[in-house]
C-alpha cells in the first residue's frame, strides 16, 4: 500500500525520533533523520540497521524487506534537506522555545502543503503552533516510549488545526501499524491525563503512612490486575520522567488538586533515586533484579473467636459465604458478643470511622477490602483502627488466610489501596470524557494501549459499580473534606441513574 506521506522528515534522533522512524520506514515511507548533533543522525540509522538485523535473526523479519527498510532511511546534514517532506515530525527536548523556534524555520523551508507535527508529550500544541504563520497543518502526533512496541499514537488538534490534518496523521499512524486515539490540546492530552490518578493516589496513600510500596505494588497487582503495581511502573519510567509530568499537568490545571504532586517522589528525584536505571528507587536493584523482602507468613491463632459481621457491610452476603467456606463461626445476632472479632466492609471509609458511627468496639473491629468479588482476586486486604487489638487482627489474618489465599494488612485511614486508587482513576477518567478531551472510546484505548491497565478506567468503573465507586469518592471527600475526591458530574450523573460509563449522551 503507498504510504499516505512518501517522505517523512524526523528532527531528533533519540530514542524517540528512531523510533518514529523506524515505522516510518516500515510503512513505506524515505525517511529523512535530522540532529544538531554532528553524526547523531548517521549513528541513528546504523542502530535502526542493527535493529532489522535482529527481528530478522529471530524470523519475525524477512532478510529482504530488512535490507529496504534500511534503504529508506538517510541520515541528512542540515535542515534544509528537509524541504521536499510531505511530513515532518519533530522529536527534540521538551523546551517550548525550542521547538517554535524550530517549526518556525522549517515553515519557512518545506512546501505549502507539507504537515507538520510534534512528538510533545507535555507541551500545549497551540502553543508550540502560535508561531506559524499558517498554523492550520500544524498538529501533535503524540507516541510512546518504545515506539514500536507501544502501538498507540495520540493525534492532537490544536485551537486552529485543520480536521483533513488530524485525518492523515490517524491513517498514517494504522498504516505504521498503530492505533490512533483523537483528543483535545489539554495538559496531557489522554494519557497522561488519565495515568495521574494511579501513581498520585497511591502516593498520597504512602504518605499517610498506611503501608509500604511494596504492600501497595501487590494489592494493586493481586487484586485489579495491573502489570506493574505504581512504584514498579515509576521505577521502570525513572522519575526524572515521571515527577515532572505530574508537576507539568497539576500546574498547567491551574493546579487542580486531583493531580497534586507527591513531595516523596520530589525528594527520591532530588537525591537521584530515580528508579532501576539508577540501581535505586522505590526498590534498590542488583544486576537489574528488583530486590524485594517476602511477605511475612500468616500467624498461627489456636482458638479462633467468633466472627460477626455489620449489617452495613458492602457485599455483606458473599463475605458470609466467604466466611462459611473458611470454617469460620459466625454469630448473626443484632449485635456481637463480647468475644466476638467484628467485621466491617466500608466503601471508602476509615474502620475508625466505622467504628465510631456504628458503635462497635474499636478493640476487636477489623475492616476487609469487598469492592471487588473475592472470587476475582488474587489477595484480600484488611485494615484495623489504631485500636484494634493484636489478637483480634491476627486471628482476622489467619482466618482469611485459611484458603491460602493472599493477605495484606493495612493500617487505618481513609478507604483502603483498591477503593482509593481506583476510583481516582475512573473519576479523573470520568472528568475527562466531562470536558470532552476525547471520546469514551479513545480513552479506553489510549489507557489500555498506552498505560497497560488490565481494562480502560471506565470498563473499571462498570466492572466495579458506577454507585460504588461514587460512594467511596463522597465518602473519602467527608473522611479528607479533600476536593481532591469530589466526584466529576459525568460520574455523578451516570451512577445516580444506574447508566453504564460507556453510554454516550446524544
Amino acid at each position: 500500500m503507498k504510504p499516505i506521506f512518501q517522505t517523512v522528515g524526523v528532527v531528533g534522533s533519540g530514542a524517540m525520533g528512531r523510533g518514529i522512524a523506524q515505522i516510518s520506514a516500515q510503512a513505506g515511507s524515505t525517511v529523512k533523520l535530522f540532529d544538531l548533533r554532528p553524526e547523531a543522525g548517521s549513528k541513528a540509522k546504523a542502530e535502526l540497521a542493527v535493529q532489522w538485523d535482529k527481528l530478522v535473526v529471530k524470523n519475525k523479519l524477512a532478510a529482504e524487506t530488512a535490507d529496504l527498510q534500511k534503504t529508506r532511511v538517510l541520515a541528512v546534514g542540515a535542515l534544509a534537506d528537509l524541504a521536499d517532506c510531505d511530513l515532518i515530525i519533530e522529536a527534540v527536548v521538551e523546551r517550548l522555545d525550542v521547538k517554535q523556534t524550530l517549526f518556525a524555520d522549517l515553515e519557512a523551508i518545506v512546501l505549502p502543503t507539507a504537515v507538520l507535527a510534534t512528538n510533545t508529550s507535555s507541551l500545549s500544541v497551540t502553543a508550540i503552533a502560535s508561531r506559524l504563520k499558517n498554523p492550520q497543518r500544524f498538529a501533535g502526533y503524540h507516541f510512546f516510549n518504545p515506539v514500536p512496541l507501544m502501538k498507540v499514537v495520540e493525534v492532537i488538534a490544536a485551537l486552529k488545526t485543520d480536521a483533513g490534518v488530524c485525518s492523515q496523521l490517524s491513517d498514517y499512524a494504522r498504516q505504521m501499524g498503530h492505533t490512533p486515539v483523537l483528543a483535545q490540546d489539554t495538559p496531557g492530552f489522554i494519557v497522561n491525563h488519565a495515568g495521574r490518578g494511579y501513581g498520585t493516589e497511591a502516593l498520597r496513600i504512602i504518605g499517610e503512612g498506611i503501608t509500604d510500596f511494596a504492600t501497595v505494588d501487590r494489592i494493586l497487582r493481586d487484586q485489579v490486575g495491573f502489570k506493574l503495581g505504581p512504584f514498579e511502573l515509576m521505577d521502570l519510567t525513572a522519575l526524572d520522567v515521571s515527577h515532572p509530568v505530574m508537576e507539568s499537568v497539576y500546574r498547567q490545571y491551574y493546579e487542580e488538586a486531583r493531580y497534586r504532586p507527591s513531595v516523596i517522589t520530589a525528594q527520591r528525584l532530588a537525591g537521584g533515586m530515580l528508579g532501576r536505571k539508577t540501581g535505586e528507587g522505590f526498590y534498590k536493584y542488583m544486576d537489574g533484579a528488583m530486590q524485594v523482602a517476602p511477605e511475612a507468613a500468616a500467624p498461627v491463632v489456636f482458638e479462633m473467636p467468633p466472627v460477626w459481621v455489620s449489617p452495613r457491610a458492602s457485599r455483606r452476603s458473599e463475605l458470609l459465604q466467604l466466611l462459611k467456606n473458611l470454617g469460620a463461626k459466625i454469630e448473626t445476632g443484632a449485635s456481637a458478643s463480647p468475644q466476638a472479632l467484628m467485621l466491617a466492609a466500608p466503601l471508602g471509609f476509615d474502620i475508625t470511622t466505622v467504628a465510631v458511627v456504628e458503635r462497635l468496639d474499636p478493640a476487636r473491629t477489623v475492616g476487609i477490602d469487598m469492592l471487588i468479588d473475592d472470587a476475582a482476586t488474587g489477595r484480600r486486604v484488611l485494615a484495623t483502627n489504631p485500636a484494634t487489638r493484636s489478637d483480634m487482627r491476627d486471628a482476622a489474618h489467619a482466618l482469611f488466610a485459611r484458603d491460602g489465599k493472599a493477605i495484606s494488612v493495612i493500617r487505618d485511614s481513609g478507604g483502603f489501596v483498591t477503593q482509593r486508587v481506583v476510583a481516582t482513576i475512573v473519576n479523573i477518567a470520568s472528568d475527562i470524557c466531562q470536558q470532552g478531551i476525547c471520546s469514551p472510546k479513545d480513552l479506553e484505548t489510549a489507557v489500555t494501549l498506552g498505560l497497560g491497565y488490565p481494562m480502560g478506567p471506565l470498563a473499571m468503573g462498570n466492572l466495579y459499580g458506577p454507585t460504588n465507586i461514587l460512594e467511596v469518592l463522597f465518602n473519602m471527600q467527608t473522611v479528607y473534606g479533600d476536593q481532591r475526591y469530589r466526584p466529576s458530574p459525568w460520574l455523578r450523573r451516570r451512577g445516580a441513574i444506574g447508566l453504564s460509563l460507556m453510554h454516550e449522551e446524544s
